[in-house]
């Protein structure tokens, strides 16, 4: 069956979802945030064929979220990196994980914990705040009609 593509869809959230909706697009990316970069690291890791994920990491680079690189070792490989496009998700994965973590995982399951790196700490659960710092919900937000934007704006 044919994907019905998003790309042209009006709403943000299914433009991006054409991109990395699936969930080998978002394990990859995870999996490139803690650090793997070579095709065989991410086969590895994810147990994928080798075809899909050759598949789901061209889509990737197509649309600059990982970009080729040399291999930091020297070799004749390649190796993929995040771009400032595709470490923009971070803050993406970090509320699946969250969100996952707190209605997937059972009493006294055991979760591993982001933490902050330079003190040890747990990563706060995010929250969405207003200009004005108070701490909004789906009942608190509105979609209003786009308004155009001249190029370069």
């Amino acid at each position: 069956m044919k994907r019905t593509s998003l790309e042209s869809a009006e709403c943000p959230i299914a433009r991006a979802l054409d991109v990395i909706g699936d969930w080998w697009s978002l394990l990859i990316i995870r999996d490139a945030l803690l650090g793997k970069r070579r095709f065989g690291e991410f086969q590895k890791s994810l147990g994928l064929a080798k075809n899909i994920l050759a598949a789901r990491l061209r889509t990737l680079v197509n649309h600059g979220i990982l970009e080729l690189a040399p291999a930091s070792d020297g070799s004749a490989y390649q190796e993929y990196v995040l771009t400032e496009k595709g470490r923009g998700l971070f803050p993406v994965l970090v509320a699946l994980r969250q969100w996952g973590g707190a209605h997937f995982f059972g009493p006294g399951e055991a979760i591993p914990e982001l933490v902050d790196r330079e003190h040890g700490q747990p990563v706060r659960t995010l929250e969405l705040r207003s200009e004005d710092g108070r701490l909004l919900g789906p009942g608190d937000t509105e979609l209003r009609p786009p308004t155009r934007r001249r190029h370069g704006q």
